[in-house]
């Protein structure tokens, strides 16, 4: 569990109509229950600030606690439909309703993670013996895209950093790094050549420990679909959203900082660190300000995407303009 320092800005999850008390009508009717029904929709956040039972696959059901909930006064869980139908995931193509229109075939499940490379305990695990030994949280995070747009999403997951402790990486491993399934077949995108696949990302290994770092099985209080990154997928919310790579099957510890994507297509637009920051501007628009999903007014883009008080001392004495 996340400890943080309240601030008289920010507004609490349980002020904040959760999106998931719409998507779940068996927690809404818990709700009804347990004498919340008569009162406004906003009060039905206590609720869901609750201990709740989350189904990750049909015989496998986890107890998902809140986790965070750091938002500002100006911030608001998106409306899912914009979420699950406006996405970024070349696997299935280049266009934003690309993995919304051709992610029907693919298959979640079954599912296996290896995790390998500089760690003690590397293995391949079926992904419920992967997330057994875990706690699950909710936590309602920001995610801002390099193009400009950006969202709030309430996460269902385990923290990262519990899983990298779990394998055990050695003295030698500064860098951790993660792969999407390669899958053709069920991806059409994997048949062009807009990236070399399998898409690959990583993070520093300090960064992989941050307590904000976090893997996603679900939003809105249901397991992830196919197009958002299905069956479990990277969230870190300081980083520009290309960073939470999806559809994870393989996890290695590394002492030399990755290739990764991105960086490797277009290294002078998609930089290795990707924080979000607005004097950093991309070579073809400016950073400074954002469009949030669902809005018609842009916004001033913060810092770390709102998170700096948390991360800023990862970056000390870097130039995070030509660390970009």
């Amino acid at each position: 569990m996340l400890i943080k320092s309240a601030k008289a800005s920010d507004i609490r999850a349980s002020e904040i109509t959760p999106v998931s008390v719409y998507l779940n009508r068996r927690r809404f009717m818990a709700a009804l229950g347990a004498g919340v029904g008569g009162l406004a929709l906003s009060g039905m956040n206590a609720f869901a600030a609750a201990s709740s039972t989350f189904e990750v696959t049909p015989g496998f059901t986890v107890d998902a606690v809140q986790g965070y909930d750091k938002l500002g006064p100006q911030d608001e869980v998106t409306f899912p439909m914009p979420v699950f139908s406006y996405n970024n995931f070349s696997e299935f193509g280049p266009e934003k309703t690309d993995p919304r229109n051709y992610s029907g075939n693919f298959k979640p499940r079954p599912w296996r993670i290896a995790v390998d490379g500089l760690c003690a305990k590397p293995g391949a695990l079926d992904i419920d013996a992967f997330l057994k030994p875990h706690g699950f949280e909710e936590r309602t995070y920001r995610l801002r895209c390099t193009e400009t747009w950006s969202i709030v999403v309430p996460w269902v997951g385990i923290a990262l950093a519990d899983v990298v402790k779990r394998f055990a990486p050695l003295g030698s491993a500064k860098f951790v790094r993660f792969e999407t399934v390669l899958r053709p077949e069920e991806m059409p995108g994997q048949k062009t050549a807009a990236l070399n696949w399998p898409y690959v990302e990583a993070l520093r290994l300090d960064e992989a420990l941050h307590p904000l770092a976090f893997l996603a099985v679900g939003m809105y209080g249901q397991p992830l679909l196919n197009q958002n990154g299905a069956p479990i997928r990277l969230v870190v919310p300081w980083k520009y959203g290309f960073k939470s790579i999806k559809s994870i099957v393989r996890i290695t510890f590394t002492e030399d900082q990755p290739v990764t994507s991105w960086n490797l297509k277009i290294p002078k637009e998609y930089g290795f660190w990707a924080n979000v920051n607005p004097a950093a501007d991309h070579p073809r628009w400016s950073q400074a300000t954002e469009r949030r999903i669902g809005e018609f007014l842009r916004r001033p883009t913060m810092m770390f995407n709102g998170y700096e008080e948390e991360v800023a001392h990862m970056y000390a004495g870097m130039d995070l303009i030509k660390n970009f």
